[in-house]
């Protein structure tokens, strides 16, 4: 089988590692970011929705594939589906002791993961960021930053898409004297901040780096600590949102506001 989508080419990079934890983080972080189609047992009624299950000794697996041609091919008949986040999944199914069969024996990312793997990736990703209270003095270009950590920020920041127009990554010197970084976003779509400090927290846990920590700000264009920061500043853009060419019936569960109930 060949390597066709980034589950694939992340879950390669895995195996060929089994020892790096760093490649098995980005492959728990591809699986939460992906859109992903679950194989439900009959079509969904309203906001209620029963998955296939698929029984292996004692333990259960949901049936989830990254394309619909996998799914496809795999069940060789038309069969209902929802189309959901990884991370919509993993939060639905943790604490009910049921594991994800992912691409079964029809992709080279094919792999089964246990309950327990389940449930750290539903608590990993269920982490939200803290709040705290400091008046920056100083900023600079930012320095001795892993290479992993940019990656891992870049990576994250192209999921956001139509969040924010753009973010500033610098050193910065606190008020208490203190001393770290910061990134700045500029542009962003009111009620987005929750999800681009989530982002920023999920790159830093997926990075694989001990007790790394990175603030997040949310300025105006107009604001003085912006120019400052364009100045100094990583800059990180955002991709913007494609312009949609017609509406279409979504598919259950394809609402992340109203993912189906599993029963």
């Amino acid at each position: 089988m060949t390597l066709e989508t980034p589950l694939d080419h992340a879950h390669a990079a895995m195996e060929a590692a089994p020892e790096d934890d760093r490649a098995r983080l980005r492959f728990y972080d591809r699986l939460a970011e992906a859109e992903l189609f679950l194989m439900l047992a009959r079509e969904a009624e309203g906001d209620q929705a029963e998955p296939e299950l698929f029984d292996l000794g004692d333990a259960r697996f949901v049936l989830v594939f990254d394309t619909e041609e996998r799914l496809s091919r795999f069940a060789s008949r038309s069969v209902p589906y929802a189309a959901l986040s990884g991370r919509s999944i993993v939060g639905m199914l943790t604490g009910q002791g049921i594991g994800i069969a992912l691409n079964p024996e029809v992709a080279p990312s094919s792999i089964l993961l246990p309950t327990e793997a389940v449930d750290w990736l539903a608590d990993t990703v269920g982490q939200g960021p803290s709040t705290a209270e400091a008046r920056p003095e100083e900023f600079r270009a930012p320095s001795a930053l892993p290479e992993a950590l940019l990656e891992a920020i870049d990576a994250k920041l192209h999921t956001t898409t139509g969040l924010a127009r753009r973010g500033y990554l610098a050193e910065v010197v606190y008020d208490t004297g203190a001393r770290g970084h910061l990134i700045g976003f500029t542009g962003t779509v009111p009620g987005a901040e929750p999800a681009l400090a989530q982002a920023i927290q999920e790159a830093l846990v997926f990075s694989g780096l001990e007790a790394a920590a990175l603030d997040v700000v949310f300025l105006r264009d107009s604001d003085p600590v912006t120019a400052q920061l364009a100045r100094v500043g990583l800059r990180f853009d955002l991709p913007e949102p494609d312009v949609p060419q017609s509406l279409e019936r979504a598919a259950p569960g394809s609402n992340p506001e109203k993912p189906p109930i599993l029963r």
